[in-house]
């Protein structure tokens, strides 16, 4: 299950977000992609960015919120047709083919 915590993206950061991100378009709040976790820290994913296996995200804690720059989580599910994770690399929790088919879905 996916965790449940949403965070706005406020005006400047989604200025800022815009001017990096290759369609100019980011959505105005984010969902945490990570698992059910019991921290404070939480990730939503903005834009996948031109350089290959990078992307934007939001990273918040409470209210405070700052755009990150992330490497794309390189594990792969099991199996010659392994999904790959959609999260980026060093993650905690699950990986996005981890679990429910809802979690294997990789949405921003």
């Amino acid at each position: 299950m996916r965790c449940e915590h949403w965070h706005r993206v406020s005006p400047d950061l989604a200025q800022e977000a815009r001017q990096k991100a290759p369609t100019g378009c980011v959505d105005r709040a984010a969902q945490c992609q990570l698992s059910a976790h019991e921290g404070d820290e939480h990730y939503g994913l903005l834009a996948e960015l031109d350089t290959y296996g990078t992307a934007l995200w939001l990273r918040w804690r409470g209210v405070h919120g700052e755009l990150v720059v992330l490497r794309d989580c390189p594990v792969a599910g099991p199996g010659p047709d392994g999904d790959g994770c959609c999260l980026f690399a060093g993650h905690t929790e699950q990986h996005t083919w981890e679990g429910t088919s809802e979690e294997a879905l990789c949405t921003s």
